[in-house]
């Protein structure tokens, strides 16, 4: 889809070109209004001479015809004009010679002055020639910037097309016209083209993954046995992470504000909730999506640190990390006491190897005197399942460990519809916003770029389109589901009250422009130009 911001910016560039030309034609204009150096001289004998005028729409420099000198047309002062008339007196002679030596040097300046000033006219022809030569130049970009535009647009819109009418091939089971289809798309969804191309990349992966796994028509049943599902990045509470989807992971963290975002809500929000308490718990669930730093709970430690001298410190943080990655929540646990034990926090960590469905009060170890917050930052939506008993049996452990706060961030679209094409289109307008976003923050041919893109993004992606059953796990929902679903379970909604610190953050962090906080029905939600992201809400018993 066309870039509005890019568009713009060209239409804007066109037009300071165009003020410019002007001023340079005014600036032209007002040349000929001006006296040139010798115009005096040419002025004072206006009875004598004859000025040729010069006229602006004279397109080709033409051969000046010869203009008779002054000394043709400038007779001697007291002898008359005889048309050729010989005078033998000397006196007369004498008078007639020194009388053309006078006239002989005043004709000369004066054709000097004439010459001068057709010269300084052709000076001027040639510089509104050559500004019209400019202007036809610019002009003529100016139309070929607009007709590539135009091309682009036209081939996006192609790009488009092809796309859905390739998933409704392979939601028809046509193997043989999406395979067509397919072949035209990978010719033009390049990983290094436009943010819509580069999106569409993603899309012809997914769709391709998923025409591979359909039966032909005619065949008895819609989907083929499905091999074992690769491993999913995202799915940090079932499988470990290679080190590219590390890495990615990380750019992810450092370039997009989306998990920040959620982070910031999070933190905020906790440190509310255990304002003037004295053992304090959180019970984190995938342990900040497996950052290698643990960086939310940096943050966290830090601002503890720092409200000591205003607030009353905790006697003791417990953080326990849920997963099933346990050496890795251990390195981060031994680095986060490291930390907190540098800035005069009393932490201790802990590790429960779960994944979510699996789940207990009992893996948990809790105290009585202690306040608990649940944090989970794009986890949830992975137990949502076509039954609700997977998500309702998370919900129920949590509400039973009774805790004063639950944030939940999670990815504000629909892709866990009931039908195919109808995930497609929604995770299209999604994925292209974000693609969108990365387009205006880094260059094209950015390396980090297509790592994020290829390996974060991507894999989500394929997720959705090609997966089904246990395998698909990127479910997101929308805000109205997560505020039903969480209804249902029994909690209740608590109030937001730091939009106006999240609007400051945003600011803060010098996020690309484009993105914005705003409340809704309860929820902060970060989004890119209108389309929501991210949301985070807060949720008690």
């Amino acid at each position: 889809m066309a870039d509005i911001h890019h568009l713009l910016a060209k239409e804007h560039i066109n037009g300071e070109k165009t003020k410019e030309l002007s001023g340079v034609e005014l600036s032209l204009s007002a040349m000929a209004c001006y006296p040139f150096p010798y115009m005096p001289s040419l002025w004072e004998n206006r009875g004598t001479t004859s000025i040729i005028p010069f006229s602006y729409d004279t397109r080709e420099n033409k051969r000046m015809k010869r203009v008779p000198s002054f000394q043709e047309f400038i007779p001697s002062n007291n002898t008359p004009y005889k048309g050729g008339g010989n005078n033998d007196s000397n006196d007369t002679s004498n008078s007639s010679m020194s009388r053309s030596s006078s006239t002989s040097s005043l004709s000369s300046m004066q054709t000097l002055q004439f010459r001068d000033h057709i010269w300084t006219y052709k000076q001027i022809y040639h510089a509104a020639e050559a500004v019209e030569e400019a202007a036809a130049a610019i002009m003529e970009a100016a139309d070929q910037d607009n007709r590539a535009t135009e091309e682009g647009e036209a081939d996006e819109m192609r790009l488009v097309q092809l796309l859905i009418a390739c998933a409704e091939a392979v939601a028809c089971r046509d193997k043989s016209h999406a395979s067509a289809l397919l072949s035209e798309l990978r010719a033009n969804a390049l990983v290094f083209g436009s943010s819509f191309q580069r999106v569409a990349s993603c899309f012809v992966q997914g769709l391709a993954d998923r025409l591979a796994m359909v039966n032909p028509l005619g065949a008895v049943g819609f989907i083929a046995p499905q091999p074992p599902p690769p491993p999913k990045m995202m799915n940090i509470m079932d499988v470990g992470i290679s080190e590219k989807k590390e890495e990615a992971l990380r750019l992810v963290y450092e370039i997009c504000p989306h998990i920040k975002f959620g982070h910031f809500v999070a933190n905020a929000s906790i440190l509310e909730a255990f304002e003037g308490e004295s053992y304090v718990h959180v019970v984190d669930l995938g342990m900040t999506l497996g950052l290698a730093r643990g960086q939310q709970w940096l943050a966290l430690i830090q601002s503890l640190a720092d409200r000591a001298n205003t607030h009353q410190p905790p006697k003791r943080l417990r953080i326990t990390a849920v997963g099933l990655c346990i050496e890795r929540f251990q390195m981060i646990g031994d680095e986060l006491e490291l930390f907190a034990n540098s800035v005069g926090v009393n932490l201790e960590f802990s590790v429960v190897k779960s994944n979510l469905e699996n789940l207990t009060t009992k893996d948990i170890k809790t105290s009585n005197d202690e306040v608990i917050a649940v944090n989970s930052v794009l986890q949830l939506h992975c137990v949502v399942k076509e039954s609700r008993g997977a998500l309702n049996s998370v919900l129920q452990t949590i509400h039973e460990l009774s805790p004063k706060v639950l944030v939940l961030v999670e990815q504000d679209s629909s892709h866990n519809g009931p039908f195919f094409l109808g995930r497609f289109m929604e995770a299209l307008h999604y994925y292209s916003a974000i693609f969108d976003s990365l387009d205006a923050m880094l260059p094209k041919y950015d390396t980090k770029r297509a790592k994020i893109e290829q390996f974060y993004f991507a894999e989500e992606i394929k997720n959705i389109i090609s997966c089904e059953g246990p395998a698909r796990v990127e479910r997101h929902e929308r805000v109205d589901q997560w505020r039903r679903r969480m209804s249902r379970a029994g909690f209740q909604a608590g109030p937001i009250k730091i939009l106006g610190l999240a609007k400051q953050w945003l600011g803060q962090i010098e996020a690309c422009e484009g993105y914005t906080v705003v409340e809704e029905k309860g929820c902060i939600v970060l989004g890119w130009k209108s389309r929501p992201i991210v949301a985070a809400s807060c949720w008690k018993c």
